[in-house]
């Protein structure tokens, strides 16, 4: 099949993410905690191995260990300034604070998401698995954000019905991001191995910056242990996918 076709296979299935909070009209509170805490838990330990063991080697093997710790850094404080300049923020409860910039949350959140299709275009062009890997590890880490800006937008004084929408819209940026991707990266083969070492560092800003700190906020023993061990499934679950491609 088309690179095309796959690309924007995994952009739409990407931008349907910002339907999610749909599910919270038919679920109870409690329920849909249950579900997040897991969720956070798998998709940290998914992220930091993704970053390093897929995007990050990916990279080495094309730029050099150099070049690819300096575009991973790069990555890294470019998406902590995203944080702390635009407020984008990520929610990781279903009752969150009140937020008076709820429009900013998912204003930064549309920029990420351009980020993000942007990232699922380049791996896509490296080859059709990578692309596959990659997709998965967004849509891990998308699943709780897309939770937690939902019930931000909602807190914030936002109907459900309109933070649908707008969650939808910031989400369905990440198309823009793939053809964009697509188009600009397709005769410029060579950026491609600098944009993988940036997603990592921002993979990994994620998980360590923002996913990790939601799971030691967990004060009971077994829920503790619990989301240690989904830590590790995700960890390993990225490895064992990297293990079968070598």
């Amino acid at each position: 099949m088309d690179v095309l076709f796959w690309i924007l296979l995994a952009v739409i299935l990407d931008s349907l993410l910002g339907l999610i909070g749909v599910f919270s009209l038919f679920i109870k509170e409690k329920t849909l905690q249950k579900i997040l805490f897991p969720l956070v838990s798998f998709a940290s330990g998914a992220l930091l191995a993704g970053g390093f063991y897929h995007l990050f080697l990916e990279s080495v093997e094309k730029i050099g260990i150099f070049q690819a710790i300096n575009y991973l850094l790069s990555g890294f404080i470019v998406f902590y300034l995203m944080e702390r300049i635009l407020r984008w923020h990520h929610c990781h409860e279903i009752k969150c604070k009140v937020h008076p910039f709820s429009y900013l949350i998912l204003f930064g959140d549309g920029i990420h998401n351009i980020i993000d299709g942007i990232v699922i275009a380049a791996s896509f062009l490296v080859n059709i698995s990578f692309g596959i890997i990659t997709t998965i590890l967004i849509i891990a880490h998308e699943v709780p954000q897309e939770l937690g800006n939902f019930a931000t937008a909602v807190y914030g004084g936002m109907k459900k019905k309109k933070a649908i929408l707008f969650t939808f819209i910031a989400q369905a940026t990440c198309i823009i991001g793939g053809l964009l991707g697509y188009y600009s990266l397709s005769n410029l083969q060579w950026i491609i191995s600098y944009i993988l070492p940036f997603a990592a560092g921002g993979f990994i800003y994620i998980s360590t910056s923002d996913l990790i700190p939601e799971l030691h906020k967990e004060v009971e023993t077994k829920k503790s242990i619990l989301s240690f061990i989904l830590f590790l499934i995700g960890i390993f679950f990225l490895l064992s996918i990297k293990m079968i491609e070598v």
